[in-house]
């Protein structure tokens, strides 16, 4: 999937700039300290959509989700709303959910199928490529008025990889396999299992948490440390003798991955860190994987493991659970969770994999209520004045970072917040840096 053009913007406005906070000050990583200031301060909350989210590759969709042209997704760029649509050229296209004429949604259901998209307040109506194709009481317009120039809001680039479907507003961000740097070859590990590729199942699962979304792109990046402890009541009931796994598996070898893009994926190096359902075990011929893949991967990051694309995409290689977490202000965030299979799975199995992803990571799987339950607390104990302003600590491998020559790029024990620290200084960068519309002088 290639990018799609930019369209011509009409003339802005002058905007009023609003001040920036250095946030440098909030951290100090060579010594792995946070300030939790960061969690719950609304103005850089403010900040961020505009230096982190704007500027940045964002996921959208997967590519299965649109099959014919008129397709369309809903969902979120930051707190922007998006439709994402394949046009009769059967390209994927973003635009801004929202009618030039007053702002509202043009588009109001989750997905389907459509011609165009028309505004139920005034009746403004675009077609599935943008452009603006009709207006009511259109004679009623001065001559100057040109429709040409009152299309949709189209992202600045679109871009897919390997089924994911990513887009920015940043018409001078790098390309997405640029974006995505050194992850790929994790990524992969999750993407690139079958020759066909990958599909979305089961629908898009929907659920609003208590807490700031970091809380949970940070654990997906770099977080094993909770799981023998948060999630010891799962582990009992899902090893095989019901008193939990043993103790090889529970003080598991492994590696984590922390890219300088703010990107980090953790795995078990341990041989029985496989597929956990049987259905699915029993599907994969693993010496062809191995082929496919090589030992590193099929070893490692193939299966249980996590991981973050930052800021805000994260997947369960094991599960087959992709999620995005949506802000909703500084203690708010909506997660939406997929179920990604291998498009030659036979059906019984691709079924097996949606319903362990369900009983585990779906909205009332056995894992996720813990972890949900984690961040809410963490979040509301953030509130008071001298405990939303304690400094955190994030020190767990603090110089042990380093080249494997397994494992591209830098990387370091399981039980790690190098990932966490990766995510923040990329997080820090972007805050203190001026985004391309803060340079904008036209």
């Amino acid at each position: 999937m290639t990018s799609t053009p930019v369209r011509r913007p009409v003339d802005r406005l002058a905007r009023v700039p609003e001040p920036a906070v250095d946030v440098g000050p909030y951290f100090d990583l060579d010594h792995g300290l946070v300030d939790r200031t960061i969690f719950g301060d609304p103005a850089l909350y403010r900040q961020e959509l505009r230096r982190v989210f704007a500027p940045s590759w964002l996921f959208l969709a997967h590519e299965s989700q649109f099959v014919k042209p008129g397709d369309f997704f809903t969902t979120y760029m930051g707190e922007d709303p998006v439709i994402v649509t394949m046009g009769k050229d059967r390209r994927l296209r973003a635009f801004l959910n929202a009618c030039r004429h007053r702002g509202m949604r043009v588009c109001r259901a989750d997905a389907g199928a459509t011609k165009a998209f028309t505004c139920s307040y005034h009746g403004w109506s675009y077609d599935t490529s943008g452009r603006l194709v009709n207006v009511p009481n259109g004679e009623d317009y001065p001559a100057h008025f040109d429709r040409d120039q009152w299309g949709l809001t189209e992202v600045a680039q679109l871009d897919t990889y390997k089924g994911l479907v990513f887009a920015t507003w940043n018409p001078q961000a790098p390309p997405l396999v640029e974006a995505l740097g050194g992850m790929t070859w994790y990524m992969d590990a999750m993407l690139d299992r079958d020759p066909e590729g990958t599909e979305v199942v089961g629908g898009v699962h929907k659920w609003v948490l208590e807490g700031n979304w970091k809380l949970a792109a940070e654990q997906f990046a770099s977080d094993w440390y909770h799981v023998n402890i948060s999630h010891a009541s799962a582990l009992m009931v899902m090893s095989p003798t019901g008193k939990g796994p043993k103790t090889e598996i529970v003080q598991t070898p492994g590696r984590q991955y922390t890219d300088p893009l703010g990107h980090g994926h953790g795995f078990p190096t341990h041989p029985k860190s496989r597929f956990d359902d049987r259905v699915v075990h029993g599907h994969y011929d693993y010496e062809a994987l191995r082929e496919r893949l090589g030992d590193a991967r099929v070893e490692g990051p193939m299966t249980t493991g996590h991981a973050t694309v930052f800021p805000n995409f994260s997947y369960l290689p094991v599960n087959g659970s992709i999620r995005v977490w949506h802000p909703k202000g500084p203690d708010r965030m909506e997660v939406w969770a997929w179920t990604l299979v291998d498009r030659s799975m036979p059906d019984e199995v691709k079924d097996a994999q949606r319903v362990y992803n369900l009983r585990t990571f779906g909205p009332t799987g056995i894992f996720e209520q813990d972890d949900g339950e984690n961040w809410s607390e963490v979040q509301a104990t953030a509130h008071g004045f001298v405990s939303g302003s304690m400094t955190l600590n994030y020190q767990m491998g603090l110089g042990l970072e380093a080249e494997d020559g397994v494992h591209p790029g830098t990387t370091g024990r399981l039980y790690s917040d190098g990932a966490a620290r990766g995510f923040y200084a990329r997080w820090r960068d972007l805050m203190n840096t001026p985004a391309w519309h803060e340079k904008d002088t036209r």
